[in-house]
């Protein structure tokens, strides 16, 4: 098949697009590349999928309507994984615009040109960042109607226009919902990537909060399994929850495993919690099982250790600079 992935320099999209090559499918990635973060990240990312066969890279903007129509009169994509996004909770709150521009008005522009080029399947990444207040763990019918930062309230938006395009235009569209991916050549904005550049470097983790706050941990590998397989999948409309579906796990613990890994304590500055942070995140995974027969392969602990190990072998995760 012909499959559309946009934000293909991205942490998780990339690998999405090398799992959907190694499965012999035409991928055709775009990406705007812009500099949220560290771009020699994104290039790094990007080099690896343009010596593969089959691979096709635009630097286009999803929110371009133009750009992006060229492109679908270019190509005849079976499937679109829309992976393009804004992300992070605290930089939404001083650039809330480009979330939605982004975000949903992105997501917006992708659906009408499904529908005029009569594509019918479109996976959209999600986020646990919906769940905020909700009781865990968290199942996809809770109602996300009260969202605490403007990046998850763009991913709301993006949610409930794609319900509104399956409506009116029987399109199928599966909402992934992620929890805190993690893994190697990761977000440098994400903790992880943090912990671990921080605790080799002697440098002061910023902490926010005292470290009891918990998450849902994900590894990067079983989450791209997952979001394939839901493109994969006729569901119509459905949310759909990839996480860990393991019980919490706090920062402390993560903090710990990684001294241990490197044989170096971690020195701290603590920073005050932040509103527009969730306190813990937990997956009900059900849904994924019997819709995808998925469920996460990777143990925090062996994730960690990838992780840790990438980092000690690459050069790019030592020098990138962190937002």
């Amino acid at each position: 098949m012909k499959i559309l992935v946009t934000g293909c320099a991205g942490f998780i999209a990339s690998k999405v697009s090398e799992f959907l090559l190694d499965e012999g499918h035409k991928v055709v990635g775009v990406d705007n590349m812009n500099d949220y973060y560290d771009v020699r990240l994104k290039d790094h990312r990007v080099d690896k999928l343009k010596n593969r066969e089959n691979f096709e890279f635009h630097k286009v903007d999803i929110e371009n309507y133009d750009e992006l129509a060229t492109l679908f009169e270019k190509h005849n994509f079976d499937i679109i994984h829309n992976l393009a996004a804004r992300a992070g909770v605290r930089y939404s709150m001083e650039n809330p615009d480009v979330y939605m521009t982004t975000n949903a008005m992105g997501t917006l522009n992708i659906l009408k040109l499904m529908v005029k080029h009569d594509i019918k399947k479109m996976v959209l990444a999600s986020t646990s960042s919906l769940y905020a207040g909700q009781q865990m763990p968290f199942l996809e019918s809770l109602a996300v109607n009260t969202p605490i930062s403007p990046y998850a309230a763009s991913k709301k938006s993006a949610e409930m226009m794609c319900h509104a395009y399956h409506h009116l235009y029987d399109l199928d569209i599966s909402v992934v919902r992620y929890f805190t991916v993690y893994g190697p050549c990761g977000r440098p904005d994400m903790c992880i990537f943090r912990f671990i550049r921080w605790i080799y470097e002697g440098t002061p983790i910023e902490l926010f909060g005292d470290g009891t706050q918990a998450r849902d941990f994900t590894f990067v590998d079983d989450i791209a399994r997952g979001t394939i397989l839901a493109g994969q999948a006729k569901t119509g409309f459905e949310v759909i929850n990839l996480g860990g579906g393991n019980n919490p796990i706090s920062l402390n613990y993560v903090i710990k495993y990684i001294e241990d890994k490197l044989g170096k304590k971690a020195k701290y500055i603590h920073r005050e919690f932040h509103k527009a942070d969730i306190k813990e995140t937990w997956a009900n995974i059900d849904k994924a099982g019997k819709l995808l027969n998925w469920k996460p392969q990777i143990s925090l602990e062996e994730g960690l250790d990838q992780c840790i190990q990438d980092f000690l072998d690459n050069e790019i995760p030592k020098i990138v600079d962190l937002p």
